[in-house]
């Protein structure tokens, strides 16, 4: 079997560093707010390009956080308006109800399969305050295009970069610099995962930062003192460690990834798949590996037979959950077709190329 991700793999290739890191904080007597995190803050921001980092439990913690903290400094009020993406994981969403915003869903580009800028503006009303871009599959969205009409309406952009940790966009500033907040995800099967949960907030706004540290431990200002009704979401020293030792080789196995995806792109070659359009140099580090098919279901339960894992991303759009049955009654074509066709292929930077030749050759013999 060519498994969809293989994480013991990919894990066993950071040692023995990976678990040296993970004793080295279970011998300091010290879990929480030490020098693991501090470090991977200041790493992490410096990668990126920002001013600050701020370590937190989760990537949908991040992204509360940063919604929570625009409240809280008076850039929010509670109703007003975030557009999302309706093509995205449930997270997204549920981060802007968490705020106690209102999501306003946009559809995205089929080519893309990210937010289409072009149908922003019909979408903003007096309430809207910001604009969520989701740099899904790994591929960075079109940012200069969300810029021009966040800046003409005077809205903020957050970034979820749950999938794009390590994007450049135009080979000139990073995923979690291209807006005013950027929010992280270190899920084990991101492009640098941790070893459980874990999340990051980026940014260069000074008051932003501070807010959501203080948000994200119970609204504290200082020890027993709460200004703020927070919550408790705080990325532990194990968890640092682990990143900062996955974080120096997150460019090379970007690098991989993208090789990959060369070579599907190359080799696939079946009429009842589609690819979509691969980025620009830098601007997709491929997290997922996504092809269509009107048949995807079958299609995946062949390349099971063959001995190839895959996944779907995601098989029930959000507006389509029960949990958000508020949303129901929106018509989303595009998001609804993404959703139904969706196949993603195994992706990793430590695949084979025999492994790789595999997957291209058991897609290619799917019966037509």
């Amino acid at each position: 079997m060519v498994k969809y991700l293989d994480l013991e793999r990919i894990n066993a290739s950071f040692e023995p560093e990976l678990s040296e890191a993970v004793m080295r904080v279970a011998r300091s007597g010290w879990y929480l707010f030490g020098e693991e995190v501090k470090a991977f803050e200041r790493n992490f921001a410096c990668y990126c390009g920002v001013k600050h980092c701020v370590g937190v439990g989760n990537g949908l913690d991040a992204l509360t956080l940063i919604l929570m903290s625009y409240v809280s400094i008076g850039r929010m009020r509670p109703g007003d308006e975030v557009i999302v993406p309706a093509n995205t994981y449930i997270a997204s969403v549920l981060a802007v109800l968490r705020a106690g915003l209102k999501p306003v869903f946009c559809e995205p580009e089929w080519d893309t399969c990210n937010i289409s800028p072009e149908l922003l503006e019909g979408l903003i009303t007096p309430r809207t305050r910001a604009i969520m871009v989701v740099h899904l599959y790994g591929r960075v969205c079109r940012m200069d295009e969300v810029g021009e009409v966040a800046v003409k309406h005077g809205l903020l952009v957050v970034e979820d970069c749950a999938q794009a940790q390590g994007a450049l966009y135009k080979e000139r500033k990073r995923t979690g610099a291209l807006g005013d907040a950027a929010g992280f995800s270190f899920y084990p099967g991101k492009n640098i995962g941790a070893l459980g949960d874990a999340g990051a907030v980026t940014t260069d706004d000074d008051e932003l930062a501070d807010r959501v540290r203080a948000l994200a431990n119970y609204g504290s200002s200082a020890k027993y003192v709460h200004p703020y009704k927070g919550i408790n979401s705080r990325m532990d020293e194990v968890q640092a460690a682990v990143l900062n030792v996955k974080l120096k080789r997150l460019d090379r196995d970007n690098d991989l990834r993208r090789c990959v995806a060369a070579a599907y792109r190359k080799g696939i070659c079946h009429p009842g798949v589609t690819i979509p359009s691969g980025g620009e140099g830098l601007s997709h580090v491929y997290h997922i590996f996504t092809v269509f098919s009107s048949r995807r279901d079958e299609l995946r339960q062949y390349l099971s037979e063959c001995g190839v894992q895959t996944l779907v991303h995601y098989p029930i759009p959000p507006h389509r959950q029960k949990s958000l049955s508020d949303y129901a009654f929106l018509s989303l074509p595009v998001t609804e077709r993404i959703h139904r066709e969706e196949l993603s292929l195994p992706m990793s930077p430590l695949l084979t190329a025999a492994e790789v030749q595999t997957v291209i050759d058991a897609v290619n013999a799917f019966p037509c």
